[in-house]
């Protein structure tokens, strides 16, 4: 069973009744919730995509929105609006303009909105919205096991030497290297200056891996200006929370 859809509306109209019962009949399951954080925040788990019917009274919810913005942010959830032009431009003024899927206008085109919907669902559409990481570590052992800790909600590439980190950059984008410090022949420090080096990859943040946690050690990592820097001895629950903060001060802003 995958996350469900949320449909927030002020009144589960017949319109937005029949949004619900189309989205079920698809086999998409479909949560309910009026725009009120009380019972937004009832509402604990994951969905895969919030549905925002609107009405002209956006900002009597505004605290319902804002709290729409902070999950999105949050969880890295996508918002379909369903309302007039008035009602979205003023929707934007709360959730971020990245964070909204698609716009419809109403009166609804229903098959319209359903091939969408089908399709952002969709297993590889899924895949291809992960976040993408390049692990480059000459540890094979210790980037397999961080490659098995983030597979699952991100899309994780790796690379065993800093030439064959450079050659996958030069074909795949990456969203963020996790690259290792102390490697032998091209080391981590030398990996980020070609990095930097290269108008299509200099812009990749990059986090440094390394294995020394001393003073001295880690005022060197950090000269270099990296993204931020992960010691080795890191656990899975720790990585992951440190990448999901990561990308999400990086979609606030």
């Amino acid at each position: 069973m995958g996350k469900p859809v949320i449909l927030i509306s002020e009144a589960e109209t017949f319109s937005v009744r029949g949004i619900e019962m189309k989205l079920k009949g698809m086999g998409i399951d479909t949560v309910f919730l009026r725009p009120v954080v009380k019972e937004l925040s009832k509402y604990s788990g994951d969905a895969s995509l919030i549905i925002l019917h609107t009405d002209e009274n956006i900002d009597k919810n505004a605290d319902a929105l804002v709290y729409i913005k902070d999950r999105c942010d949050e969880k890295d959830i996508q918002v379909a609006v369903i309302g007039t032009k008035d009602e979205y431009e003023a929707v934007t003024q709360y959730v971020n303009r990245e964070s909204i899927m698609e716009f419809f206008e109403r009166p609804l085109e229903m098959e319209t909105f359903l091939d969408h919907v089908e399709t952002y669902l969709s297993d590889e559409a899924q895949h291809e919205r992960r976040k993408s990481i390049l692990i480059v570590d000459d540890d094979v052992a210790y980037m397999s096991m961080i490659f098995d800790w983030l597979k699952d909600r991100y899309r994780v590439s790796m690379a065993n030497s800093g030439m064959k980190a450079i050659t996958h950059l030069a074909k795949n984008k990456a969203d963020l290297i996790l690259l290792d410090y102390e490697m032998p022949v091209t080391t981590g420090p030398q990996v980020l200056e070609m990095i930097r080096s290269e108008a299509e990859t200099s812009d990749i943040p990059v986090m440094f891996l390394t294995g020394k946690g001393d003073r001295e050690s880690i005022m060197k990592v950090l000269s270099l200006k990296p993204a931020d820097y992960l010691l080795k001895t890191i656990d899975r629950q720790g990585l992951r929370d440190k990448l999901n903060n990561f990308f999400m001060s990086k979609r606030q802003g």
